[in-house]
């Protein structure tokens, strides 16, 4: 059974949207509708502020941690249409880039697998997706998907770096096979995968099953597993189990984890990905495991504290 194991007094002024552990989970980032992004030590039970970060000049909805193996590093996103990188040097954080070139709010955000490089994913309001791409010497280069998504765009993830079933297939002394995609989902019902050929990002897979806007989107890790699994939740109150058996991902199949009675709004998985976590507005939070027989269970659920809310203000576009 899920417990609550510890609570944290941030002293956000206003709704929190987002609260990411680094790497290691010695770090809480959070982030608010109070325009900041806070940033805690979290040791042996208790947690110190070690900086806040204000930059933003609205809501923010979204948090991303870089792979430790380029710094301690962090994305957020905002209402403001600007996604900012900061970057921890010496125990000071700073700007490392800010990016402004989307047209609305910017929703989402999400570091590709470190193999990749230091490559980030954004989802706007404007419907466009922004791939940014660390050259190492302290310039970005931008690529922009315009369009992706009518009306807006909620939600992205990565794909595993390792297709699947690569590692099973080939020796150890060769090299896994990677490919750079991404799913996103939008205000369109739609779950979109991109995929990257000759340098340009291109669509691969259009998924459609809901019936409303797609709140989040969850790739799950594939360690040695024989398949890729998407995990998608909506507005529709369903929770979506995608599933593909084959490397080049060309066929995905469907199937309905749970229909909720209220919004969903996150869906989250386990790093080993055999257990979702789901967030919605009946303010809870379940976890789902597939069983033996292939049936999505249910295997705890635990209220969320009171005045824990979801992140609604993303429906302000």
């Amino acid at each position: 059974m899920v417990s609550v194991v510890n609570t944290i007094d941030t002293a956000h002024e206003d709704m929190i949207h987002d609260a990411q552990m680094d790497y290691y989970g010695i770090r809480l980032a959070t982030c608010s509708s109070d325009r900041s992004v806070k940033i805690f030590d979290v040791k042996n039970g208790q947690q110190t502020l070690a900086a806040n970060l204000t930059g933003h000049e609205g809501p923010v909805w979204q948090l991303a941690w870089a792979h430790p193996m380029y710094g301690n590093i962090l994305a957020s996103c905002s209402y403001d249409r600007k996604v900012i990188i900061w970057k921890e040097t010496g125990g000071n954080w700073d700007k490392l880039y800010e990016y402004s070139n989307h047209d609305s709010s910017v929703n989402s955000v999400c570091w590709a697998p470190h193999e990749f490089g230091l490559v980030l994913v954004c989802g706007s309001s404007d419907g466009a997706i922004s791939v940014l791409s660390s050259s190492g010497d302290g310039t970005w280069e931008t690529k922009k998907i315009n369009n992706a998504h009518t009306i807006g765009c909620n939600a992205v993830s990565w794909a595993p770096a390792v297709v699947p079933g690569s590692l099973i297939e080939q020796p150890s002394a060769q090299k896994p096979t990677t490919t750079k995609r991404f799913v996103s989902g939008g205000c369109d019902n739609l779950v979109k995968i991109w995929k990257e050929e000759d340098g340009q990002w291109k669509e691969e897979q259009k998924l459609e099953a809901h019936s409303d806007w797609v709140r989040d989107v969850a790739w799950a890790p594939s360690i040695g597993l024989p398949h890729s699994t998407i995990a998608s939740c909506s507005q529709d109150g369903r929770v979506i189990i995608w599933t593909s058996d084959d490397s080049t991902s060309s066929m995905w199949t469907p199937k309905i984890l749970h229909k909720f009675n209220d919004v969903v709004w996150h869906v989250s998985w386990s790093v080993t990905g055999n257990i979702l976590a789901v967030s919605g507005g009946d303010n809870k939070v379940s976890l789902w495991k597939e069983s033996l027989e292939g049936q999505w269970v249910c295997v705890s659920d635990v209220n969320k504290g009171q005045g824990q809310q979801p992140s609604e203000g993303q429906t302000e576009q």
